[in-house]
């Protein structure tokens, strides 16, 4: 299935470079392009669009406020000039952030994340409790370190690597991915709830529509990821 992708961008040189790369991938179908977030908001209304590739630093509305301002926004990819826009970018919860000039290679790599996450994550199924004995060995520091998942509270992104939150202590810091953490965890009390966080159902103390508490800790709930969660603490 195609991602259907809508271009923004006030810099016509960017338009054409983001609409060369995405003809030249065969899963990508381009819907229109646009030079401000009020003409995207009319082809929002006409076309469905799966994939959104939005400059931030636009003439009228910011591309950030523009997000902000869809009740249904698809999957964005930002795309800016300006390095400083990137953590409030991820806070909305971006597919990725590409810094301009774009590189195809670096584009590429973008779309890839998206493809992953086309449909959303999938529905809640009924997460079987975790078994106290059950546990996984990560390697850390040269040695493979038992983890009892009981003890898990939640797992935290951080690029490459992941923090492991237990009840014993300090987080343990582990080389793996959030979605390599989500599949090692699948078949447990686990459940991704933002594109950087995994928690642990049963200490899960109090959520609402935007977090979600354990041990103290506020955690996010990511935008992509609310009808999941809800469904599953329900």
């Amino acid at each position: 299935m195609k991602l259907r992708c809508l271009v923004v961008d006030d810099e016509p040189p960017a338009l054409e470079v983001l609409e060369s790369y995405i003809r030249e991938v065969s899963h990508l179908e381009l819907v229109g392009s646009c030079a401000n977030a009020l003409q995207a908001f009319d082809v929002l209304q006409q076309h469905p669009v799966d994939l959104l590739f939005l400059d931030i630093k636009m003439p009228k509305m910011l591309g950030t406020d523009f997000l902000r301002s869809l009740r249904h926004p698809p999957q964005v990819i930002f795309t800016t000039a300006y390095r400083e826009y990137a953590y409030e970018g991820f806070e909305l919860d971006a597919v990725d952030y590409l810094l301009k000039p774009v590189s195809l290679d670096r584009f590429l790599k973008a779309v890839a994340k998206a493809g992953k996450t086309e449909a959303g994550p999938a529905p809640a199924e009924p997460v079987a409790p975790t078994n106290p004995e059950a546990f996984l060995y990560f390697r850390i520091d040269r040695k493979m370190v038992k983890v009892v998942l009981h003890d898990v509270l939640y797992v935290e992104g951080l690029k490459d690597y992941v923090k492991i939150h237990t009840v014993l202590g300090p987080p343990l810091v582990v080389k793996q991915t959030v979605s390599g953490m989500e599949e090692k965890l699948s078949e447990s009390n686990f459940l991704r709830i933002h594109r950087s966080f995994i928690v642990a159902l049963d200490k899960v103390r109090t959520y609402s529509a935007r977090h979600i508490e354990v041990a103290g800790e506020e955690l996010p709930i990511g935008r992509l990821f609310r009808a999941r969660v809800e469904e599953a603490l329900r």
